[in-house]
């Protein structure tokens, strides 16, 4: 995946010339719901997806969720598409023998925290997930896919990034209008500040819990020292402003598109980058998934996990599903 341009948070004469290409996105998007009817798995179903194409956090509220739940007694097994890798599944992760390229960033990284099902078929990765003693089901990512019924369906929104310039792809970053994503959702999680005004356009019936994302306790031991950091994710301009919210020196941020496969001509000129300034090489989990074995010893990784502005809110939104 590319980096989104501009006019997608902007608008702009672009945005209106796309405009009609969306308007048969939306079409395509209303007939498959039309056409297809979701498949009752049998356990209870948390889908946390999002509007916008693009990252918002989802993977980080996924894992959040998998180790809350886990916490309470529950087995809960993650689902993923399994973005940018070649198997077509249903597989059930191993780091062990799976790589990005095989199973995709996302899948590797959930893999860490809980089983984890690739598969396109989100049904068929259900059947399999629940054959092998899932008590619950959580899909990172799949809001638009009819294919499996949910029973909880949360959406992420940045509040940095919002709906964008209100349009669908390929003339805005929505994957379907924001009313008929809200209308199958049963709660928004706002991660960040509010910059878009996202609260204020939401149904006042639609229950929104804020968050933010914060890095890990590894971020302690790059204090004092400089750092040259790169990241191929959705938005990695959120990743350096956290590097620097935390009091670190950026040499350089070097941002690359969504799932960029990292080459070894490329990191090695990173490395000589950062030798030559003296600094650390610094990166996200999710793309240090994506990085060659060998180079995991090489470059830093600062994890992020989930803070809730309101902790009770959001075990209050879950307690059914502890039943």
């Amino acid at each position: 995946m590319r980096r989104s341009p501009r006019f997608w948070q902007e608008g702009g004469w672009q945005a209106a010339a796309l405009a009609p290409l969306g308007w048969l996105w939306d079409a395509g998007g209303r007939l498959r719901w039309a056409l297809v009817k979701p498949y009752h798995v049998g356990i209870p179903v948390i889908c946390v997806g999002n509007l916008v194409v693009g990252g918002t956090g989802k993977t980080p509220i996924t894992i959040a969720i998998a180790e809350y739940l886990r916490g309470q007694g529950l087995a809960p097994h993650l689902l993923s598409r399994g973005y940018g890798g070649s198997v077509k599944g249903p597989i059930r992760v191993d780091p062990a023998r799976h790589d990005a390229r095989q199973v995709g960033d996302e899948a590797l990284l959930l893999a860490a925290h809980g089983p984890t099902w690739v598969g396109a078929d989100r049904a068929r990765s259900a059947r399999a997930a629940a054959a092998a003693g899932a008590g619950c089901l959580l899909l990172d990512d799949g809001l638009q896919n009819p294919t499996l019924a949910k029973d909880l369906s949360l959406v992420v929104v940045d509040g940095g990034q919002g709906f964008g310039n209100g349009r669908l792809v390929p003339a805005g970053p929505l994957r379907e209008p924001v009313g008929a994503g809200l209308k199958r959702a049963s709660a928004v999680l706002l991660i960040g500040r509010d910059e878009t005004g996202v609260a204020g356009r939401l149904p006042p019936e639609l229950p929104c819990l804020r968050a933010r994302l914060a890095p890990g306790s590894e971020l302690d031991r790059l204090r004092g020292h400089r750092v040259l950091a790169f990241a191929g994710i959705g938005r990695p301009e959120k990743f350096f402003t956290t590097l620097e919210a935390a009091g670190l020196e950026i040499v350089r941020a070097k941002g690359f598109p969504d799932h960029h496969p990292y080459r070894e001509a490329e990191l090695n000129a990173l490395l000589a980058e950062a030798a030559a300034a003296k600094a650390r090489l610094v990166t996200t989990e999710k793309d240090a998934m994506r990085l060659p074995p060998a180079w995991r010893a090489e470059v830093e990784t600062v994890p992020v996990h989930v803070e809730w502005e309101d902790p009770p809110a959001f075990e209050a939104l879950l307690r059914p599903f502890l039943a």
